[in-house]
């Protein structure tokens, strides 16, 4: 399910449900902001990491180091 798009007043909502105080003037940045941050994040959910391990499971020290120079 996709949420609407953020509108300005959207973003002053929030932004006053989380206790900040958004001047008027940047209503409209803040929405903006919101909605590259949905669309970064809906690229992400896109991606499948099946085979992926969890982070805690690499091994920096277990590298192998074969490029040639």
């Amino acid at each position: 399910m996709l949420a609407p798009e953020p509108t300005p007043p959207e973003a002053a909502r929030w932004a006053a449900r989380a206790g900040l105080l958004l001047p008027e003037e940047r209503h409209a940045a803040v929405a903006a902001t919101a909605r590259h941050i949905h669309s970064v994040v809906a690229v992400l959910r896109e991606l499948d990491f099946a085979d992926t391990p969890p982070a805690p499971a690499y091994r920096a020290d277990q590298e192998t180091h074969d490029a040639a120079v």
